[in-house]
């Protein structure tokens, strides 16, 4: 009985927790980001490659431009020109970048911009036409002489501050340009997913690094979105309730809390959703120069900061921009600008850079959400299952759990060689990467040590990894390395919740992506 009033406890906290914006990994986060969806980022990953002989490098996504409807014809989702797109790595733990690597793209239409045209009407009467459609016919891996558009960039590592260090441009080993793949626009364009992956896969191109023994990687195009959550019934005032009702997830027995949600893949509401992702590989030797062989990475978006737009606008002369590079987006660690970030800093946070961040560190040692939950409902729920709950949130401030778990990492996991309180994800390179039937989808707390937030994969799922670690997950012994663990930071009694199997019921793991890079699956097809 005690069992089942702890868990109606949590699922009722839960459900509040989702609905007030929590969960929504980084799609349209902040409130002024919604005005720029290209520069949106939806979700950043770091890890140790675990496609098989790429044991020696690492692993950077970061996806942009959310909700992607494949059918999003006819001009889908091309990436801003204007913007600077930026992976950012720290190696030695004073929260500032020391390699950035840089995306400049460009947008063209075929024959030198003026586009495709179609010879239209009697040989007496003809015009040359531009027709209204990115491609005219099929495409292929070996043809693309269809494609009326296309996309380039340029990739450049700054070493240093961005703003002010050193910068180089890198170049393809093959001496070609970088190019984008068109979007999945559909079937009769690219013919069906095998057909797609292998014109998509023209577009994986190795770049010379200076000084690195080994080429990186880079791959820049749209994806599956592999963030899974239940977002709709979430943002309808949770219409589920959020502990596990199974006996395990997935073993389909009813046998968990009564009326409680299970896992299906009908949960996901991003399950028919593509992004562009912008991917790299690099060996890990290029990017741990200093340190203790741990990073600190994230993401971010820049613009000009003025913009003036042309009232008579032309194709590649729709604006002017102007002004310094402007920072517009950042995400490193997933769901922090959603759920611990107030209102009213969000999009402070989203133009802020980790140096920086002491000015929300009592978002963290003191989250309002909890609180904010225990004065809502700390009443109601002793009235209703007769009890006398103090509080319903973890007690234990400063929140030293959260602390370490966004923003110094764990020592002898995460821990870079100088310890900056800021947030970002920390990836430990020498910890060994796990091959993609091996991993656990709960990452550390799923004695998987090479997971979230030991970096992030694809695969983790980071949303029930946080909702537990906001209640105070971290406050009970976790396995490490089979043995369950006290971390020391919290103890049980600081979190009366903490145990408890919180989930959206929407799973995701490992097998749902590629095991080699680019790792992100296929896209959807626009049309079948």
């Amino acid at each position: 009985m005690k069992v089942l009033k702890i868990s109606l406890i949590a699922s009722i906290v839960c459900s509040t927790l989702l609905g007030a914006n929590a969960f929504a990994s980084s799609h349209r986060e902040a409130p002024n980001i919604t005005r720029f969806p290209t520069l949106d980022s939806t979700d950043f990953y770091a890890f140790n490659s675990y496609e098989a002989g790429r044991e020696d490098y690492v692993t950077l996504i970061a996806n942009y431009i959310p909700l992607q409807d494949a059918y999003g014809g006819p001009n889908y989702y091309a990436m801003d020109p204007a913007a600077v797109y930026s992976i950012h790595i720290d190696n030695d733990g004073d929260a500032i970048e020391d390699l950035t690597f840089q995306f400049n793209f460009t947008n063209e239409l075929a024959n030198n911009n003026q586009g495709i045209a179609l010879t239209v009407g009697p040989a007496d009467n003809q015009r040359s036409v531009s027709v209204p459609l990115k491609n005219i016919g099929g495409i292929t891996a070996a043809d693309q002489s269809a494609a009326n558009f296309s996309e380039s960039y340029e990739l450049t590592l700054v070493k240093g501050p961005q703003n002010s260090g050193s910068a180089t441009a890198l170049t393809n080993t093959s001496g070609a340009m970088f190019h984008k793949p068109l979007d999945y626009i559909g079937n009769k364009s690219f013919g069906d997913s095998s057909a797609y992956a292998s014109y998509a896969g023209q577009f994986i191109y190795e770049f010379n690094l200076d000084g690195c023994a080994s080429p990186g990687k880079v791959f820049v195009g749209q994806r599956k979105d592999p963030f899974v959550v239940n977002l709709g019934k979430t943002f309808d005032l949770v219409n589920y309730v959020p502990v596990e009702g199974d006996s395990a997830p997935g073993a389909g027995d009813q046998g968990g809390f009564p009326g409680g949600i299970t896992q299906s893949v009908d949960n996901d509401d991003l399950m028919d959703k593509n992004v562009t992702a912008i991917s790299i590989e690099v060996p890990k030797s290029c990017l741990t120069t200093q340190g203790n062989g741990t990073i600190g990475a994230w993401t971010t978006a820049s613009l000009p900061q003025a913009r003036i737009l042309n009232p008579n606008a032309k194709v590649g002369k729709t604006e002017v921009n102007g002004g310094a590079l402007t920072q517009v987006s950042r995400l490193g660690n997933p769901l922090v600008n959603e759920l611990v970030i107030g209102l009213k800093d969000k999009d402070t946070f989203s133009t802020s850079h980790p140096k920086d961040d002491t000015q929300f560190a009592d978002y963290v040692t003191h989250p309002s959400l909890p609180e904010l939950l225990n004065i809502l409902f700390k009443d109601a729920i002793n009235q209703t299952l007769g009890t006398n709950i103090e509080t319903l949130a973890p007690t234990n401030f400063p929140r030293t759990d959260l602390v370490t778990a966004f923003l110094t990492g764990f020592a002898g996991v995460n821990q870079l060689e100088m310890v900056t309180p800021s947030e970002m994800l920390r990836l430990n390179t020498g910890i060994p990467a796990k091959s993609r039937d091996m991993q656990s989808a709960f990452g550390v707390a799923g004695d998987d040590l090479a997971g979230f937030p030991n970096g992030r994969r694809p695969g983790d799922d980071v949303v029930d990894i946080a909702l537990r670690v906001v209640m105070g997950r971290l406050c009970y012994p976790i396995p490490v390395n089979g043995t369950d663990t006290d971390l020391g930071l919290c103890t049980s009694d600081d979190a009366s919740v903490g145990n408890v199997p919180f989930t959206d019921g929407a799973p995701v793991d490992a097998t749902m992506m590629m095991d080699h890079f680019p790792y992100l699956a296929t896209p959807l097809s626009g049309s079948k």
